[in-house]
């Protein structure tokens, strides 16, 4: 589901996907702010939206707003290794500054489509605590799990 939402332009899978993570979310995340991995404008204006943003703006009905910029675009993650996805990723974020009044001192919810070394997560929440997230928790749909990862 992730790669056909991902790469086959089913941006409809969104919704589905959304629904099904919803389930682990629960009332004690009231007031959290909803933050989608936010691609750089190449990567959407090629693929025509971001996967994140979706599956975000689906859970968002019940928890907030977007909040991250992706200021440098950076070349697809899926060949790297963990130490070239951090690398690759390091300087490539920021809190938009119309929103960084609301993050400080909240609770944010970090959405990805999929998460595979932990990079862009960490990349992310380092930018959302920086600008004064209380905590930051990430809800992804798939997670890539390699032979030594286990």
């Amino acid at each position: 589901m992730a790669l056909r939402l991902k790469y086959g332009g089913r941006p409809g899978i969104a919704e589905t996907i959304a629904r099904l993570m919803g389930r682990h979310l629960d009332g004690g995340r009231q007031g959290a702010l909803v933050a989608p991995v936010p691609l750089h404008r190449w990567r959407i204006w090629r693929r025509g939206y971001n996967q994140a943003a979706l599956i975000a703006v689906a859970l968002a009905r019940r928890f907030g707003l977007e909040m991250i910029e992706r200021i440098k675009a950076t070349p697809p993650l899926k060949a790297m290794g963990p130490k070239e996805r951090r690398e690759a990723v390091r300087g490539a974020f920021r809190v938009a500054a119309r929103h960084e009044p609301a993050v400080e001192g909240r609770d944010i919810l970090l959405i990805d489509d999929v998460y595979t070394s932990g990079a862009t997560a960490d990349g992310c929440a380092r930018v959302l605590k920086r600008a004064g997230a209380a905590r930051v928790e990430l809800l992804c749909w798939a997670r890539v799990v390699r032979g030594g990862d286990r």
